[in-house]
């Protein structure tokens, strides 16, 4: 089972709520494969506290233009969809942080001028974390503008045999689509604010317009707040569990502590989120 926690905007507590379900599915006796696909700022490690057993560099496909065999014939870039390519009357320029690494230009390039470099854009780190927990989270160099192949190797090391949590990208744009597209069930993390349900919503479309199902977790409640509970009941999102707001919880968060192993009154807030997306699923266990 693939579960991912997303959310509209950063700050929510996803990443807390992610890590907390994780470490009470291990608790439980279910294998458990955490993987951190925020790979631009990745912090699932702080909490699970993973012994790191690998590290392995991440590169994608660039073009290396033979400057000496090209015809200018502008091929390769009237084809290029992302304008990672840019012909001049003596030469070829490259812009290798838009070239996503399709390889088209290598095919298409009449005169062979055009070959497949290598251009490193990360790493992803592999180990083990409390409880067992199987942990993988990547890491995007600084400055480098994509991380949708970076996601797409974290993801690679999925492992059937495991309840996997995948910790998605805040936001809503093409990172978050990647770290989705797969799994088999989205918790959206919001807060009960104004600015919480607007991008919520944004959120929320998006995963429906990929046919996910979805469940709610509301992060520091704080009394009912009307506007999100009317919008939750008339789009029929179902309220998978509630945190409220309290300082412990905050206190703990910003000491890199689990809730649950340092607030255990919260654990009862945690069954009730396996419970309920079990319950969604149809499924009478996680394994």
């Amino acid at each position: 089972m693939r579960i991912a926690f997303a959310s509209g905007k950063g700050g929510t507590g996803k990443t807390t709520v992610a890590v907390n379900l994780a470490f009470f599915l291990a608790y439980s006796q279910q294998k458990v494969q955490y993987l951190d696909c925020d790979v631009e700022e990745p912090n699932g490690h702080i909490f699970l506290k993973p012994h790191i057993e690998g590290r392995t560099p991440v590169q994608i496909m660039v073009p290396v233009i033979n400057q000496d065999l090209c015809i200018n014939c502008g091929k390769c870039s009237s084809h290029c969809q992302f304008n990672a390519l840019a012909t001049l009357p003596n030469n070829v320029l490259l812009f290798p942080e838009l070239c996503h690494g399709c390889g088209l230009c290598v095919r298409i390039c009449p005169a062979g001028a055009i070959t497949e470099g290598k251009r490193e854009i990360g790493y992803i780190e592999k180990g083990r974390a409390i409880k067992d927990i199987e942990f993988v989270h990547g890491i995007l160099n600084v400055g480098e503008p994509m991380a949708g192949p970076l996601i797409n190797k974290v993801k690679g090391y999925y492992r059937d045999d495991c309840v996997q949590i995948i910790d998605a990208p805040p936001g809503t744009s093409c990172p978050v689509v990647k770290t989705i597209i797969d799994v088999d069930f989205v918790v959206m993390v919001t807060e009960p604010t104004p600015f919480g349900l607007h991008d919520l919503k944004i959120a929320v479309s998006v995963a429906q317009t990929i046919n996910k199902p979805i469940g709610i977790v509301i992060n520091r409640e704080n009394g009912e707040f009307k506007p999100l509970m009317e919008y939750l009941s008339k789009n029929r999102l179902p309220i998978l569990a509630t945190l409220p707001e309290d300082r412990a919880i905050a206190s703990h968060y910003s000491e890199g502590n689990l809730v649950i192993e340092r607030l255990p009154l919260y654990i009862d807030n945690f069954m009730d989120l396996a419970v309920n997306i079990r319950r969604l699923l149809g499924k009478k266990t996680f394994g």
